[in-house]
């Protein structure tokens, strides 16, 4: 599991840019006027080998909500989510009113704190830090985001409070999250699952706050499965815990071993499915594309074979992924389910041995050969496995840079056909042999 930073702060004190450097992009909006980072964004950062997650707080607006009720709630929410807390003011305007509120607030969540002062990108203004020891949160860092002065102080800080990233779980158990647009079914689905009511089931959109991870065993298999918040577009999450969800969502997501991607299958695939399931294929998980309410469809001669097709279309990126139809309503097919999973896991395990994998590599080049691309002709030498979860295998080539996009695909294809691989990713990564 990665750890969390929350940056918190009052409106215009750089909040945005100083998320930027630690991320290392450009993610968030940065401009000099109040309120301009109107949605949470998330992004994972990396210092000293150690990832984590970062949410740039922003200036929360609250419709005819008072600026203290608006830095409250912003607050709040981090305080709650949080392992970490970046508490950034504006070390050329000194302390305010507002920085102390915040301070109060902060305090008493009990959470590490670091006080990074912005604008201090020059000397002059150096000794207005000791200013900020009136808030009682610690000791000052002095740090500049639009220069990058101070940041590496700041990380430092945040990987010592960081807790530690290691999780203890039975070896033996596989654990899968149910991730989805609200309102598809993910809770129900998860009773199906369990053959019983775990988790409350509502069919008001934004019921499941929480993720609640349920451990069971079948047929002396042991499971845990994580039933998910539902993920909305950012444009339309309008209470502020909502927001978190997403968050809450790519936790699972990261935690689980296989995740099992929910659509709706009375309403058809649309855009938000497709950025949902997106999450999981980044994060290299093995997914299982899960089509529920299919009793509410109405059928017609190969109405599932043209439903697949469909799915199969929009969802090009996860053509790996087995598709299965259920109704949890009904309780049909949901029992096909678990053996899926338990085979999915299985597949993102294997281990192909050194000799069988070039074996299968040489075969492919003599029936394709490779072409020119990029002034030269890829040779490929030889290759290893390196990693499972996904299956990751490296070539050593002659150089990378002659390898074509779609050589690639041909040969992952390749992979696919002589070892199976259903429902996971895998990665090729090509290396010049030294």
């Amino acid at each position: 599991m990665l750890g969390v930073v929350a940056i918190v702060g009052r409106a215009n004190v750089g909040k945005s840019t100083i998320f930027n450097r630690i991320v290392g992009q450009r993610v968030s909006i940065v401009e000099d006027i109040p309120g301009v980072t109107r949605d949470r964004i998330y992004a994972t950062a990396q210092w000293l080998t150690r990832e984590f997650r970062v949410i740039d707080t922003g200036g929360i607006e609250i419709e005819n909500a008072t600026f203290t009720e608006q830095i409250k709630a912003q607050a709040q929410i981090a305080i709650e989510e949080a392992d970490v807390i970046v508490f950034v003011v504006n070390g050329r305007e000194g302390v305010t009113k507002e920085d102390e509120y915040v301070a109060r607030i902060l305090q008493k969540s009990q959470k590490p704190l670091i006080l990074a002062v912005n604008k201090i990108d020059d000397s002059v203004y150096m000794n207005n830090i000791y200013d900020f020891y009136s808030l009682g949160v610690g000791d000052p860092i002095a740090v500049s985001g639009s220069h990058g002065i101070g940041i590496g102080d700041v990380l430092d800080e945040i990987i010592q409070l960081m807790p530690s990233s290691e999780e203890k779980r039975d070896e033996d158990e596989i654990r899968f999250s149910v991730i989805g647009r609200p309102n598809v079914g993910k809770s129900s689905l998860t009773n199906a699952i369990l053959g019983e009511d775990r988790v409350i089931v509502s069919q008001v959109e934004g019921t499941t706050r929480d993720a609640i991870d349920t451990a069971f065993e079948k047929d002396g298999q042991k499971y845990c499965v994580v039933d998910t918040a539902g993920m909305r577009k950012r444009g339309k999450i309008y209470e502020n815990v909502e927001k978190y969800s997403i968050l809450r969502a790519l936790s699972a997501i990261e935690k689980s071993d296989v995740v099992l991607a929910l659509l709706d299958g009375s309403t058809g695939v649309i855009a938000q499915d497709k950025h949902v399931a997106g999450n999981a294929h980044e994060a290299g998980k093995p997914t299982i594309l899960v089509v529920n309410k299919w009793d509410l469809v109405e059928k017609e001669s190969k109405t599932m074979q043209k439903m697949e097709k469909d799915i199969r279309e929009q969802f090009k990126y996860l053509d790996y992924a087995p598709i299965v139809f259920v109704s949890t309503l009904k309780n049909q097919r949901v029992n096909n389910l678990l053996p899926l999973i338990k085979q999915v896991n299985e597949n993102a395990h294997l281990r192909v041995s050194t000799s069988v994998l070039n074996d299968v590599l040489i075969d492919a080049q003599t029936m394709n050969p490779t072409t020119t691309f990029n002034g030269g002709r890829l040779k490929i030498y030889y290759a290893n496995q390196v990693a499972v979860c996904p299956p990751t295998f490296v070539l050593f080539t002659n150089n990378p840079d002659y390898m074509h996009f779609s050589y690639k695909r041909y040969l992952e294809n390749k992979l696919r056909d002589a070892f199976g691989f259903e429902g996971t990713p895998i990665h090729i990564i090509c290396r010049k042999r030294d």
